[in-house]
């Protein structure tokens, strides 16, 4: 494949030269600064027609030639929605007692009730609208009822449950992201 004289490269490196010794599978060159290297046959390559080579050759491609060919590249437009609008759950639901009823003289029990009840209620509706995110508002509390709903949360399989946007809500909501092509068993 190889013979004395013929101009080689290295693969994977930049150097050129001439072969001066063949030796079965290691070939020794001489580079253009006439330092003798050693290399396995499978590490060089005949440059039998330099032009061609250059020709193809990405280190004489300058760099304001390649930002060029990126530059006029078509590319699809794409429609862009504003952060917030990408950010922002299709449905809230408020959590706080004074906004589920007006009775004043509720226990403990029968507020965190309602306020489960409702929850459920709520999520099962999103579930059959299809809506994919919503966003319970429970307030920071104890954090009894952000538990409880953690809870109810993990019963289902299609849901995962983490802290909502903490710039608009602080800690005290629980935003709800809906798995909408989930397999019936």
């Amino acid at each position: 494949m190889f013979k004395i004289g013929d101009k080689v490269s290295v693969l994977d490196e930049n150097l050129t030269g001439f072969v001066i010794k063949i030796d079965g599978d290691t070939i020794t060159m001489e580079d253009e600064n006439g330092f003798d290297m050693e290399f396995h046959k499978k590490e060089l390559v005949q440059i039998k027609n330099e032009a061609v080579l250059k020709s193809k050759s990405f280190m004489d491609v300058s760099l304001d030639e390649i930002l060029s060919e990126k530059e006029t590249s078509k590319r699809k437009p794409t429609i862009k929605k504003k952060v917030k609008e990408r950010f922002q759950p299709t449905m809230e639901v408020d959590l706080h007692i004074h906004q589920l009823t007006n009775k004043t003289n509720m226990s403990n029990h029968d507020m965190l009730t309602l306020q489960l009840d409702t929850a459920r209620r709520q999520l099962d509706f999103a579930i059959r609208q299809r809506i994919q995110k919503v966003v319970f508002i429970h307030g920071v509390g104890q954090g009894v009822l952000k538990t409880e709903l953690e809870y109810m949360f993990g019963r289902y399989d299609n849901v995962k449950c983490y802290d909502a946007n903490f710039q608009k809500y602080g800690l005290g909501a629980t935003e709800v992201y809906i798995y909408q092509n989930v397999a019936a068993d």
